[in-house]
């Protein structure tokens, strides 16, 4: 009877249709089916389950690694933005020295030449702003300092100087000597200074010259 009992169960544990038929006799046929076709959706809902956590895991990894760029990307807009700042105070200070280099230099050359005792400083009025201005007796100073000064800076000068005819003559004299102080005075400015008598110098040198002795009445 015992051994009957295990072939049975061996039986039921490793024929599918003997432990069917088993079922069907029991009434339990129906019961094995559909709890076959659960532990089948059992498995594949894990499979499904796994195949999320796999996405979910690359997608976690995805946003690390878009994180770390965007770090990197942060890191170097901070560097170009630190970068560009240091430009801007190199350049402003430049700009600063240049200014007051101009002003001491023309302060120089007008007591020199014209025997004038000017103070130049920057005029400052609501439509324009000029970086050399002073005047003596009938005789102004009208002028731009640039470290490096092209064309662009010439027609600025001229256009301001109009400006002054126009709404501030009483800024001017008689005499305008038109002057623009530059370390880099670019070709295109030098011919054009030529044509239009402006006074274009650095501390060394006059790169265009101007005429000064006609206003300090010693003649041509």
């Amino acid at each position: 009877m015992d051994s009957l009992k295990n072939e049975i169960l061996k039986l039921l544990d490793k024929d599918m249709e003997f432990r069917y038929a088993i079922a069907g006799y029991l009434g339990l046929s129906e019961i094995m089916k559909r709890l076959d076709v659960i532990a089948e959706e059992q498995v594949r809902l894990r499979e499904e389950q796994t195949k999320i956590w796999n996405e979910i895991k690359a997608l976690r990894m995805e946003q690390i690694r878009l994180g770390e760029n965007f770090n990197e990307m942060l890191k170097e807009i901070r560097s170009i933005d630190f970068r560009l700042k240091r430009v801007e105070r190199t350049l402003e200070k430049l700009t600063l020295d240049i200014e007051e280099e101009a002003r001491s230099i023309l302060k120089y050359r007008i007591k020199r030449d014209l025997g004038l005792d000017m103070e130049i400083g920057r005029l400052v009025l609501p439509e324009l702003e000029l970086d050399l201005y002073g005047v003596s007796d009938d005789v102004c100073i009208v002028g731009e300092a640039s470290v490096r000064a092209g064309l662009r800076v010439l027609e600025s000068l001229l256009e301001k100087i109009e400006k002054l005819k126009s709404m501030y003559p009483e800024k001017l004299r008689k005499l305008i000597i038109p002057v623009i102080y530059t370390s880099l005075p670019m070709p295109d400015l030098v011919e054009r200074a030529k044509l239009k008598k402006v006074w274009v110098l650095k501390a060394t040198e006059d790169i265009v010259k101007p005429n000064l002795t006609i206003f300090s009445g010693k003649g041509s």
